[in-house]
């Protein structure tokens, strides 16, 4: 199968604008697009192929966006709130698929695009079919915290920030501050819980992360399980850190796509 993509700016009721790839396919219209949610310091092209490898394993439509103040999207200002994960699942996941056209989903996030795929899946009920995390968080924890502050040291004496740049050029440094002093900010991770959206996922859910993540512990992933029920299956991917479409793409791959099927397959039972 192959995908044709289109690139899509949307606006949104309040005026904001967001950059988005939708990829279609003759088999898509019939299933749930898959909504893929980028990390904190994401962009649509830091996906590389990935999102294309999973639509066409699975024959559905796949939709990328990015959130506000990053790529081709409305920019944001510093400070960022505390909560600031909570709108853009509670609303703006919602407000970007209304825009785009698209109904029934199945989401994948990963790190805070994870934490925003169990918000969104706790508040768009029935239209989520199922969702996939990489790397979510529930609260800050002391790997967090330490990663997050390594990084900053990174930023400041490597070549991280041309790295960077080559995804959010003049962007590059609002964007590691709007990520790097939210978090640390003592209000922000002492407060962050996001635990209480977890009984209202209804929907399968697949929770992953890397044995070797240098930003969250192990438990956020039997936390992340216990608080959504019998619905999620925690995975745990060997030789792999925080990035397991990139550092562990064929398990990813291997986890993702069996997992999607079977969810089509009940879908199409179902029907």
């Amino acid at each position: 199968m192959s995908l044709t993509w289109n690139d899509r700016m949307l606006t949104l009721s309040d005026g904001q604008k967001i950059h988005a790839r939708h990829g279609t396919q003759i088999s898509g219209p019939d299933k749930p697009t898959l909504v893929f949610l980028h990390e904190a310091l994401g962009h649509i092209r830091m996906w590389k192929q990935f999102p294309q490898r999973v639509a066409e394993a699975t024959g559905c439509d796949v939709f990328v966006y990015e959130r506000l103040g990053y790529g081709e999207s409305s920019p944001i200002t510093l400070p960022r709130a505390d909560d600031y994960l909570v709108p853009e699942g509670e609303q703006r996941v919602g407000d970007v698929l209304d825009a785009a056209g698209i109904g029934e989903v199945i989401l994948i996030g990963h790190s805070d695009g994870g934490t925003i795929t169990l918000i969104a899946a706790s508040v768009l009920g029935d239209r989520v079919k199922a969702i996939i995390t990489e790397a979510a968080h529930l609260y800050a924890d002391h790997l967090t915290l330490a990663g997050i502050r390594e990084a900053v040291e990174r930023y400041n004496n490597s070549d991280l920030p041309e790295r960077l740049a080559r995804y959010h050029g003049d962007r590059t440094d609002l964007l590691f501050r709007a990520w790097s002093e939210t978090w640390l900010r003592e209000s922000c991770h002492q407060n962050m819980d996001f635990s209480r959206w977890l009984p209202g996922i209804n929907c399968p859910a697949l929770i992953i992360q890397g044995k070797d993540d240098q930003y969250g512990v192990p438990e956020q992933v039997t936390d992340i399980c216990a608080g959504i029920g019998e619905n999620a299956t925690a995975l745990y991917l060997d030789g792999c850190g925080h990035v397991p479409h990139l550092e562990a793409e064929q398990q990813a791959l291997e986890a993702m796509v069996p997992f999607i099927l079977r969810q089509l397959e009940e879908e199409t039972v179902d029907i």
